[in-house]
């Protein structure tokens, strides 16, 4: 997909992966602003597209008094603010059918959640808005199996399709990335590599799912060589504090040396 069709979008020409990053959730407009402000820096230094994530509503919780948002309109004007204070495009997943209009009128890319990727009513709702779709594989799912959702967005009169890889269920409380996935979903449509949710540790007995922030740039790195199209990264300035993802989200801190580390790896990868 042409990158150029995505609103305010740049550094196309860059020959880069693309980048979607964010906190998991938006807390407050300080909060976002403040990671946007410092994402926005090294992307442009770096020459990448991006894309700035946050959630406006967490729906998928252990425990039903995990957080689950400040109130969407008020968290969807924070990410309309985003993008107007910074002049870049924004991305948040939608849960439910009404979502998606709701969505669109303030975002330039709606998500859908790797655990609803097959709920047919709310991926051709998406895609009806005309937005970018990014549609997150199922843990559950096999990377051939993504052809059918994607088939769903361009039957519902919309090309503007991404996937997004964030691994596989490797027992109960475990994730792995299959790296063959990746060349059979490009066939599909432009692939993403979710670095941060794949290193997950979902189901623990507390009810907060933990994760493997260490082996985020392992994870990136193959990724990177294996010809992804984009990357997707969630950041935070104090992730153990966060209000959602915090044990599997990068410090924002870190941030820019591995993505410079991640633009030099691609550069040589172009270059064979």
């Amino acid at each position: 997909m042409d990158l150029n069709l995505i609103p305010k979008i740049k550094h196309t020409n860059a020959n880069n992966f693309f980048l979607l990053s964010g906190p998991c959730a938006i807390e407050g407009e300080d909060m976002a602003l403040r990671i946007a402000e410092k994402i926005v820096a090294i992307t442009d230094k770096l020459e990448i597209p991006y894309v700035f994530k946050g959630s406006f509503k967490k729906a998928n919780r252990s425990r039903i008094d995990s957080f689950t948002g400040i109130g969407n309109e008020k968290a969807l004007k924070i990410l309309k603010k985003v993008s107007e204070t910074f002049d870049v495009p924004t991305v948040t997943d939608i849960h439910e059918i009404a979502d998606a209009e709701i969505a669109a009128e303030y975002v330039d890319v709606l998500q859908i959640p790797a655990f609803l990727v097959r709920q047919t009513d709310l991926v051709v709702a998406a895609a009806k808005t005309g937005k970018v779709v990014n549609l997150k594989k199922g843990q559950f799912m096999s990377p051939e199996a993504m052809k059918h959702a994607v088939r769903k967005v361009k039957d519902s009169g919309n090309n503007k399709a991404w996937i997004t890889e964030r691994g596989t269920m490797f027992g109960y409380q475990d994730l792995l990335v299959d790296f063959r996935g990746i060349p059979t979903m490009r066939k599909y449509a432009p692939t993403v590599l979710d670095v941060t949710h794949s290193l997950q540790q979902p189901n623990q007995s507390s009810g907060v799912t933990g994760g493997r922030p260490d082996m985020i740039e392992t994870i990136a790195r193959a990724g990177v060589v294996n010809n992804v199209d984009g990357l997707f990264i969630e950041t935070h300035f104090d992730p153990a504090n966060a209000k959602s993802d915090g044990a599997n989200m990068l410090h924002l801190d870190y941030l820019e040396q591995l993505l410079s580390n991640l633009v030099a790896i691609r550069k040589v990868v172009n270059s064979l």
